[in-house]
C-alpha cells in the first residue's frame, strides 16, 4: 500500500472524517487488521481562515504548500488536501510536491458524471460557492454547476463556520439546508454536491430527494483506491 499524506485540520472536524473513511475503506478491502498507512498534518485553522477572510490566498498556498512539501519529505506517496475551500490554492501545493496531488473536484466530477448527471447544485463556503475555481474545473468537463442565490449562500455558510467546524449539528439547520436544495433542485439541478467537506456531518441522501455527492468520502475513495494500486 501507498502511503497518503493528508493535509487537514481545516477544520479538524472533518479532517477526523477523512482519517476514520480512509481506515474503514482499507478494512473493507483487505480484511483483518488492515488499515491505512496515513501521515497527518492538521494545520491551526484560525491562520488560514484568518487568510481566506482577507483574500491573501497567495500566502495560504504559500503555507499549504510548504506542509505539503514536508508529508512528501517523511513519505508519502501521495496528497489530499481535506477541504474544499483550499483547493483555491492546489496549483502552490502542486508546484510543491513530485507526488499525485488528488484534486478534490476532479473526484467529484467522476462521481457526477458516472450519475449520467449534467447539472449539479454546490453547497460550500462563500469562497467556494461565489469563486470560480470550483466550478470552472467542474465545466472542463461537461458538468454545469448552479450555486444558490446570495441569501441561502449566507445562510450555508453562517452554518459551515458558525457550528459545523465548531462540532455543532443542529437539526434545524439541516431542515435549512433542505430548503436550500430544494430550490436549486427547482432551478433545473439534478443532483448536489456537498462542496465543504464539514456539510457531510450535517446533511446526507436521507435528506435529500436529489442524489447526494459528499465531496470528502468521494475523495477519500480516491486516495484509497490510489493507495492500492
Amino acid at each position: 500500500m501507498k502511503t497518503i499524506g493528508m493535509l487537514g485540520g481545516m477544520s479538524w472536524e472533518s479532517t477526523e472524517l477523512y482519517y476514520r473513511l480512509a481506515n474503514e475503506a482499507v478494512r473493507e478491502r483487505l480484511g483483518g487488521l488492515h488499515s491505512a498507512p496515513v501521515l497527518l498534518d492538521s494545520v491551526d485553522f484560525a491562520e488560514i481562515a484568518d487568510l481566506q477572510r482577507r483574500g491573501d490566498w497567495a500566502s495560504a498556498g504559500r503555507a499549504l504548500a510548504e506542509r505539503a512539501s514536508r508529508l512528501e519529505g517523511i513519505g508519502a506517496d501521495l496528497i489530499v488536501l481535506c477541504t474544499n475551500t483550499m483547493h483555491k490554492v492546489i496549483g502552490d501545493i502542486e508546484a510543491a510536491v513530485h507526488v499525485p496531488v488528488l484534486h478534490i473536484a476532479d473526484a467529484t466530477t467522476a462521481a457526477v458524471a458516472s450519475c449520467g448527471i449534467r447539472r449539479v447544485g454546490l453547497l460550500g463556503t462563500a469562497f467556494t460557492m461565489e469563486q470560480d475555481f470550483y466550478r470552472d474545473r467542474m465545466a472542463g468537463h461537461g458538468i454545469e454547476v448552479i450555486t444558490p442565490d446570495a441569501e441561502d449562500r449566507a445562510l450555508v455558510h453562517r452554518v459551515i463556520f458558525d457550528e459545523l467546524v465548531h462540532g455543532v449539528v443542529d437539526p434545524r439547520s439541516r431542515q435549512a439546508y433542505g430548503r436550500v436544495v430544494e430550490r436549486l433542485v427547482a432551478r433545473g439541478a439534478e443532483g448536489v454536491i456537498l462542496g465543504c467537506t464539514e456539510i457531510e456531518l450535517l446533511v446526507g441522501q436521507d435528506d435529500c430527494a436529489v442524489p447526494v455527492f459528499p465531496t470528502a468520502a468521494i475523495h477519500v475513495a480516491a486516495a484509497v483506491e490510489m493507495a492500492l494500486t
